[in-house]
């Protein structure tokens, strides 16, 4: 039975065999196309492996009541990716691909040393940011303790570069300047005597008025009073009657505009509409108008950007246009700074030919870029060269440069 069964098969197999055969000869050019496009379907893959992602980190405050100014520089980041892959950049021989990480550290500086240890963690290739000094200076040192090349355009306390971390720039005047410039305005131009000051208690904040007093003081303004808050307050009537009572002729704020806009409000309310009102970088925003609710007292703000106004910046006015109809009404003040920010450290990538932090690090230092806020050029602690700074008030609402 089993040799019957043996035979069988044979005959079996050598039956199909030569129907194979015949079919094979007849219509064989037919099916012979047929493996080709499966043979190419990986073809497309083969680019793709020459395809490198680089990742650049974002952190700002998404959230929260400073969510209108982290969204701003995350714009601006983003603007720049979008920029650059349309370059089809190469770099060591690969075509690169740039994508954004982006995270919220809601202005708080223990959430923003979580995200600053989550894009170490990543291996993110270079970061822009944080907004604020106060997330920006703790983040600072986990970013040189993973050798992560770190460049903010917003975060302006002086504090920020006095570790002499290699890794750490900053393509924004800081509050040394904004500060003085300030008060120089106030006692020279204005001939102001009795100066009140006014900060948030956060790293900005306090920094920003100090440079301001310090230098009121010099010029042979008398500060009367002195206040603090919080950067979470909204009611300020107790603070400024006390501040009222010492009939200052100006107000100096250090800290934020959702501070700034109901103190406005406030200042009317109680009276105070011939009083001016300073504040630095942190106020100087196109929200404020929105915040303050129309309160006359907008009209005596007087305000201090780094950076020449969007006017006066080599490429502000064609890059404004792009932003605002990419993102309509979201411009703030600093996604100017964020966008350059991010195509520094591409540029650095690209003389480097790596897209290695350590490889590509040294070449930070040596920038000189020409940006859309000015020609970017370091000193050796890693602050802009030649920084300009640009005074604004409110005139119908709207910022003006002075």
């Amino acid at each position: 039975m089993k040799v019957k069964l043996t035979w069988a098969a044979v005959l079996v197999g050598a039956m199909l065999a030569a129907a194979c055969g015949k079919k094979e000869e007849a219509p064989a050019p037919a099916p012979a196309p047929a493996p080709a496009p499966a043979a190419q379907a990986p073809a497309p893959a083969a680019p793709a492996g020459e395809e490198m992602v680089v990742k650049i980190g974002h952190v700002g405050p998404v959230s929260g009541p400073q969510a209108h100014y982290g969204k701003d520089n995350e714009n601006g980041s983003r603007m720049a990716i979008e920029d650059l892959n349309a370059q089809n950049i190469v770099i060591g021989g690969k075509k690169i691909k740039f994508e954004i990480q982006a995270e919220d550290d809601a202005a708080d500086p223990k959430q923003g040393t979580a995200a600053a240890q989550k894009l170490c963690d990543a291996k993110v290739n270079g970061v822009v940011g944080h907004l604020n000094s106060g997330t920006t200076i703790p983040a600072s040192k986990i970013y040189n303790d993973c050798g992560l090349p770190m460049v903010t355009g917003a975060a302006t306390n002086p504090d920020l570069t006095k570790p002499g971390y290699k890794n750490v720039f900053r393509i924004i005047a800081n509050d040394l300047a904004l500060g003085a410039g300030l008060a120089n305005y106030a006692a020279e131009t204005l001939k102001l005597k009795k100066i009140a000051v006014m900060d948030d208690r956060t790293a900005y904040g306090q920094g920003v008025a100090k440079v301001f007093e310090d230098t009121a003081k010099a010029k042979g303004m008398e500060v009367v009073d002195q206040q603090f808050t919080t950067d979470k307050a909204t009611d300020f009537m107790a603070i400024l009657t006390a501040i009222k009572s010492k009939s200052p002729d100006a107000v100096f704020y250090g800290g934020m505009d959702p501070q700034a806009g109901p103190m406005l409000r406030q200042m009317e309310q109680l009276g105070m509409a011939n009083v001016k009102y300073f504040g630095g970088d942190g106020i100087c925003t196109s929200e404020i108008a929105k915040l303050s609710g129309g309160a006359k007292t907008l009209g005596n703000v007087i305000c201090a950007e780094g950076g020449a106004s969007l006017q006066k910046m080599p490429g502000g006015t064609e890059w404004k246009a792009r932003y605002d109809a990419k993102y309509p009404n979201q411009f703030q003040v600093y996604s100017p700074y964020t966008y350059d920010a991010t195509m520094l450290l591409a540029d650095a990538m690209k003389r480097a030919d790596s897209v290695d932090p350590k490889v590509y690090l040294p070449k930070l230092i040596e920038s000189d870029y020409k940006g859309v806020t000015s020609q970017i050029q370091f000193e050796p602690n890693g602050e802009l060269k030649n920084a300009a700074i640009t005074l604004y008030k409110y005139v119908d609402g709207k910022k003006t440069p002075l």
